[in-house]
């Protein structure tokens, strides 16, 4: 939270007027009000970030005004000031809501202290609000490098962690972009700042903007509250954007001037705040392609551009695909209260001949089903060839040639037999991305459907957890 308007609510004009230049002294803007039903008043219209209230007051006292506020704006913080401060009365105002309890004669150093700590807790509450939100939608992270392609990555990664400079991790979706851009942050002089991502491709245009840069309270419909963006959320850390390469021109200028300023304005702000985020973006686009076709720009390209590092696709580095196997088969059944489960030697050869065009994306959710499926197998410890659900594609094997799946081919009908209608939608939909390099306007006319629709349903997967 940074801090920009103070109301100062006190019935002596003299405490009123040194509150006020004090509040001003330290670099915020100053408003104030000589009793409680002004102040209310001038929260509906004036929007404060903090109330600095009197305790002794005619009529309505600090600490029924505090009460008042945290009924009807709960997120809006109050420190009490008072000559007069009790035990009781300090434990009466954190009882309705109070943040702090200030001792007259008030100090610039001691009002600089309290804000200050004030925004630090504040900022602790959006950082641990979001990262339930990660928590919730959680994952493996750990690194599987067996592969001659995956152990350079890495290497490279590692030295690329240690330098300072944006970094573009391009890849087919579902390869580990996410997995890589974590790694570096774990590896980086940032490690013990936060690392937060944003997914480019799942938000509108406004609904990004607020998500980066955060917003006002009154900034839109239904912005009831002031929001932390995700740059002031990782500063000091790192930013993953992922899926970069879907962002709109507008937001593509405005992502530039961050890069380049390290400094933006809250959606509905005046006060420009500045950050210091190492950013690492993300995309299965061709970017370059992007900008000769006029649809990025070269500017920010060559911003993000600088230290590259792009994975391969699963069924160009094979070796890699038992060893994540069992890594998703351990991982899952622990997280199900199961025995790991062994991969038998059909299951092993029928994994290995599949092309993967999901990638490790794929191979986790395969692997996943195959556990929970095989929980339901009283004393099952094994993952056999009869666990493993693949999706109706039609896809290059690790091996080379194509497997194409009609409609009639028996294949293609055990794969889809058991499976609901739903998830045959969330395939073939997932299935087309795929073919068309993330270009939703493209699937969309190959599936018969609107852009829109086809939009709607992957915001909806992605809230119910079915889409990374």
């Amino acid at each position: 939270m940074t801090l920009q308007r103070i109301l100062v609510v006190d019935d002596e004009s003299l405490a009123r007027e040194y509150l006020g230049e004090a509040v001003t002294s330290l670099g915020y803007s100053a408003i104030s009000a000589n009793e409680a039903a002004a102040a209310l008043n001038m929260i509906e219209r004036e929007q404060p970030d903090v109330v600095l209230t009197d305790l002794r007051m005619p009529g309505i006292d600090g600490v029924e005004l505090t009460q008042r506020i945290q009924e009807r704006w709960p997120d809006l913080p109050v420190m009490l000031c008072t000559a007069h401060a009790t035990v009781e009365s300090a434990v009466a105002a954190m009882k309705y809501g109070a943040r702090d309890v200030l001792l007259k004669p008030i100090s610039i150093d001691s009002l600089d202290f309290a804000l200050k700590r004030l925004q630090r807790e504040q900022k602790l509450v959006e950082e641990n609000r979001y990262l339930r939100e990660e928590a919730m939608s959680g994952s493996p992270d750990q690194m599987v490098a067996a592969s001659p392609a995956m152990g350079d990555l890495l290497h490279s990664a590692a030295r690329v962690a240690r330098s300072k400079g944006t970094v573009l991790i391009t890849g087919a979706s579902g390869t580990g972009k996410e997995r890589v851009a974590s790694f570096i942050h774990a590896a980086s002089e940032r490690a013990e700042q936060p690392f937060i991502r944003v997914n480019c491709a799942a938000l509108s245009e406004q609904l990004l903007e607020s998500e980066l840069f955060g917003h006002e309270r009154g900034a839109f419909t239904g912005a009831d509250k002031q929001r932390l963006g995700r740059f002031e959320l990782a500063d000091g850390g790192t930013l993953l954007l992922d899926e970069v390469g879907e962002i709109s021109a507008a937001m593509q200028a405005k992502l530039l001037r961050v890069l380049q300023e390290d400094e933006f304005e809250r959606v509905g702000g005046q006060k420009t705040l500045k950050v210091n985020v190492r950013v690492v973006a993300s995309t299965n686009r061709d970017l370059a392609l992007e900008v000769a076709e006029g649809r990025f720009r070269e500017d920010l390209y060559y911003r993000l551009h600088v230290l590259p590092l792009h994975i391969a696709p699963l069924n160009e580095r094979p070796e890699d695909i038992m060893p994540l196997a069992e890594r998703f088969a351990e991982v899952y059944a622990k997280q199900n209260g199961l025995p790991t489960p062994e991969v038998t030697a059909e299951a092993a050869e029928r994994l290995s001949s599949w092309g993967w065009p999901g990638n490790v994306r794929e191979l986790e959710n395969v692997i996943q089903r195959a556990v929970i499926l095989g929980a339901c197998d009283e004393g099952a410890a094994s993952i056999g060839a009869e666990d493993l659900v693949f999706g109706p594609h039609k896809s290059t094997s690790a091996r080379g040639g194509e497997i194409d799946l009609d409609l009639e081919h028996p294949a293609f009908q055990e794969a889809i037999a058991n499976e609901s209608m739903a998830d045959v939608e969330r395939i073939a939909i997932l299935s087309t991305l795929e073919r068309t390099g993330g270009n939703k306007t493209e699937a969309a006319r190959r599936l018969g459907v609107t852009a829109r629709t086809l939009s709607n349903k992957m915001k909806i997967w992605r809230h119910a957890g079915l889409l990374g």
